[in-house]
């Protein structure tokens, strides 16, 4: 006998959900492609991509032969056992990256501590138990445990909870002086978004990230890259890392690993791995069957010339219809970030907007994200139809006159 189901509504939220989220006061229950609708069956075009989560769009047919295929075969293990997604899926990322040994988790919050972790570890086995400093960034973003949001430079996240983890130091992003300042033979690692997602869609400057390996080197420090939101295609390369002629000890993916579907990923070599052992870290999901097939299926359409060239002809659509708009009403003070993560920061005359913005163009039938209270972000799916960008953008015009019009 079929469970019944229980009507529910955005209402509903208010009742039933730890209070932590602001919804949208639509709720969507069905996507295809960029275009995703509500209870209502009111249609919107999507360019959040579910914050840089969805690259290939909503029921990528490949993602849905993956899922049903496995969902057929094994769901769950433990890590008791390895299974066969989950060694394809890490031979994969291997051979497409400079990693030798990978670690499945859940989220990209759990990559990150992994990494983090990792980082100290690896510092004390090798070098000193007293190599412990992190080096971070201001608005940078890694994560909602307590030691990913004490890594991150954003007290709003952190404060209120208790001690943090100690020895994390906080520098200016794009300042290489900042970090000369405080690095010395103590730290163990620097933690780095090639682009600051949640800090505004700001990317690192070449001559930073050089110089950030570079520092790294010198000090017997580990370069740690958080691609959690820049990776599996996003910047128009399979990571960020490659735009910038520099290799990472450490990278985490996750969001548009799965397409969708919950998993994530920390990559490494095999020196850095070789200090770790069974029962020093784990997670009971990691590595899940059905994750690991979809996920597979994700990188395997992604990671081919047609979606990666792709990236770069539809961010320029993005940004000259944005150029547009921004020389009628005069909105943008720059229009920045890779590929198709792209931040249109609003000028001061219109600061604090942004949201105003967002849910205008919710009323006009679109989805898009904010970073901060001044920058309109942009994260839709690689494969998004250049029909739906440009009528996604002519809805967007239409919320932006709204909001400097009222």
């Amino acid at each position: 006998m079929a469970a019944e189901k229980i009507a529910v509504t955005r209402e509903t939220f208010d009742n039933v959900i730890l209070p932590v989220y602001a919804p949208a006061q639509f709720v969507p229950v069905k996507g295809k492609g960029s275009r995703v609708w509500d209870q209502q069956g009111k249609e919107y075009i999507d360019f959040s991509g579910g914050i840089a989560v969805t690259a290939l769009g909503h029921c990528h047919p490949a993602l849905v032969e993956a899922l049903k295929t496995q969902g057929e075969t094994l769901w769950h293990l433990s890590n008791v056992f390895t299974n066969e997604p989950a060694l394809r899926l890490a031979s994969k990322l291997i051979d497409a990256t400079f990693a030798d040994r990978v670690f499945f988790a859940n989220s990209g919050a759990e990559a990150n501590e992994a990494a983090f972790k990792l980082a100290r570890f690896y510092a004390c086995q090798r070098h000193s138990p007293f190599k412990t400093k992190i080096i971070a960034f201001h608005n940078a973003f890694h994560g909602r445990t307590l030691f990913t949001v004490s890594v991150g430079g954003q007290p709003k996240y952190s404060d209120g909870f208790g001690p943090k983890p100690a020895d994390i130091v906080h520098v200016p992003f794009n300042d290489l002086e900042a970090v000369k300042a405080v690095i010395d033979d103590h730290t163990c690692a620097i933690v780095v978004e090639p682009i600051q997602g949640e800090g505004g869609v700001m990317p690192a400057t070449p001559e930073f990230m050089q110089g950030l390996r570079a520092l790294c080197d010198k000090h017997q420090a580990l370069l740690v890259l958080d691609e959690v939101q820049s990776g599996m295609g996003r910047s128009g390369k399979l990571f960020a890392y490659e735009h910038y002629g520099v290799t990472p000890d450490i990278l985490t993916s996750a969001k548009a690993l799965g397409g969708g579907f919950p998993v994530s990923a920390m990559l490494t070599t095999n020196e850095i791995a070789s200090t770790m052992s069974p029962g020093v870290h784990g997670t009971t999901y990691g590595g899940n069957p059905l994750a690991c097939a979809v996920a597979e299926a994700a990188l395997d359409v992604i990671n081919t010339p047609e979606v990666l060239e792709g990236v770069q002809a539809r961010r320029q659509q993005f940004v000259s219809a944005l150029q547009t708009l921004d020389a009628k009403f005069d909105l943008f003070s720059d229009i920045r970030g890779k590929g198709l993560l792209i931040g249109a920061a609003l000028k001061p005359q219109h600061a604090g907007k942004a949201r105003d913005i967002l849910n205008a163009a919710a009323a006009e039938g679109l989805m898009v994200l904010v970073a901060g209270t001044d920058v309109i972000r942009f994260a839709p799916s690689l494969v998004i139809e250049p029909a739906d960008i440009e009528e996604g953008m002519a809805r967007f015009a239409r919320a932006v006159e709204r909001v400097l019009t009222a």
